[in-house]
């Protein structure tokens, strides 16, 4: 019945236009608000999605490393342990070490890891080899898989091998660390270069485990993690679980989410800052409705008075202006809802406002609409605008009224 009330009272003619117009002002800054909250919450969701997805390709599932020191002596019963345990699909051994990479006057520092012939299953980056090949070499001839950051930092070029590149890594058996010594030099070669994010392209390169361990003086069994893909995604905590407790305190185990933890926590954090300040256009349409509300009472007086005396209680008057509120937010968040589905509709398909500078991996804002960002903005609504209904309701219930005139 209070919906009822509330409904007519929206639809009625006001003896002013003034009441008419402020309604219609708290609707249209509803429907701005909550456009504005789904549309930059999806294209939150898009850039998360996309940042995920490129970590997916780049990072292993789960990595294995000593929680103490840099390197780690691998023994057979920790091998087995490891390869026994349930739900994992590929591992490879990984050795990696900060390296210097030269070609004449240019230069640029590198975290060279050298990897098994079973790195490859352990995700995705031969997907994004741009130019040259999958190919590491051997312990006498050793190559490069390269960033495009490093290849254009060193000018190589994979498709015309023969450049007298250069590669400097730590002599782990000197005494001292000079411009003569303390260093161990290689001739490579670059075999191909990936681009995955800018990050990864201007740090990592990859060559083949046994020569970096000869470079390093490391054992056969002596690495710095071990990197390994699980056969189901949907188990990947039960077999994170399942490693630590059986590898105990020697080793940390780190899931992909875990090992960029601070990146993913920045995402998140960004994200709630920015849903937090469109939430202030919500309030500017919870004055306006405080307004449009008091000014309803004031206009409805000889109803409220005639409710009264047919025995309508305090809290009947009350519950009618609170859904006069809620009104004015359904067809407001209802308005803004349909836009923003519309403006991510079109963004996801026609990918209409693009990303200037084309420098990012994408030239378009990445859209991912959410059911749970629909809920949030929905129950976000709602209490901004009860929240503002409240006042004014309780002020048309707790007033005298008189039916003389």
């Amino acid at each position: 019945m209070e919906l009822l009330f509330a409904w007519r009272y929206f639809k009625s003619k006001k003896s002013t236009n003034a009441i008419n117009i402020i309604a219609w002002i708290s609707v249209l800054a509803i429907a701005v608000g909550t456009t504005a909250l789904i549309v930059v919450l999806s294209v939150f969701n898009g850039f998360e999605g996309l940042v995920r997805d490129l970590y997916t390709d780049f990072y292993s599932d789960i990595k294995i490393a000593p929680a103490k020191g840099k390197f780690f002596v691998l023994d057979k019963a920790t091998q087995q342990t490891i390869q026994q345990t349930q739900g994992i699909s590929q591992l490879s051994y990984v050795v990696e070490e900060k390296a210097m990479l030269l070609n004449g006057d240019y230069q640029t520092i590198v975290s060279l890891k050298g990897v098994d012939e079973n790195y490859a299953r352990t995700n995705r980056l031969t997907a994004h080899i741009k130019r040259g090949i999958y190919d590491l070499g051997t312990t006498d001839q050793p190559l490069l898989l390269a960033g495009t950051g490093i290849e254009n930092a060193v000018v190589a070029d994979p498709e015309n091998r023969g450049l007298p590149l250069t590669l400097y890594l730590p002599d782990r058996g000197a005494k001292s660390f000079s411009a003569d010594g303390g260093m161990r030099s290689f001739n490579v070669d670059i075999s191909g270069a990936f681009m995955v994010q800018q990050e990864f392209d201007n740090k990592y390169a990859f060559t083949n485990l046994p020569f970096l361990q000869y470079m390093l003086d490391l054992k056969p069994n002596e690495y710095t993690s071990i990197e390994m893909a699980v056969a189901n995604p949907d188990q990947l905590q039960k077999v994170k679980k399942s490693l630590q407790r059986a590898l105990g305190d020697k080793f940390t185990v780190r899931t992909r989410l875990e090992q960029n933890q601070s990146l993913f926590t920045v995402m998140q954090v960004e994200k709630w800052v920015i849903y937090g300040i469109l939430s202030l256009i919500l309030l500017v349409a919870a004055f306006n409705m405080i307004g449009a509300l008091t000014m309803l009472v004031m206009e409805k007086q000889k109803d409220i008075g005639l409710l009264k005396a047919l025995g309508a209680n305090d809290n009947l008057i009350q519950r009618i202006f609170l859904s006069e509120g809620l009104v004015l937010s359904a067809i407001g968040g209802g308005i803004g809802m349909l836009l923003a589905y519309i403006i991510c509709f079109l963004q996801l398909h026609f990918k209409l406002v693009k990303l200037e500078g084309n420098t990012f991996i994408i030239d378009y804002y990445p859209v991912a609409m959410s059911g749970w960002d629909f809920l949030l903005v929905t129950c976000t609504v709602l209490l901004v605008t009860i929240t503002a209904s409240w006042l004014p309701a309780r002020k048309a219930a707790l007033q005298l009224q008189s039916l003389k005139s």
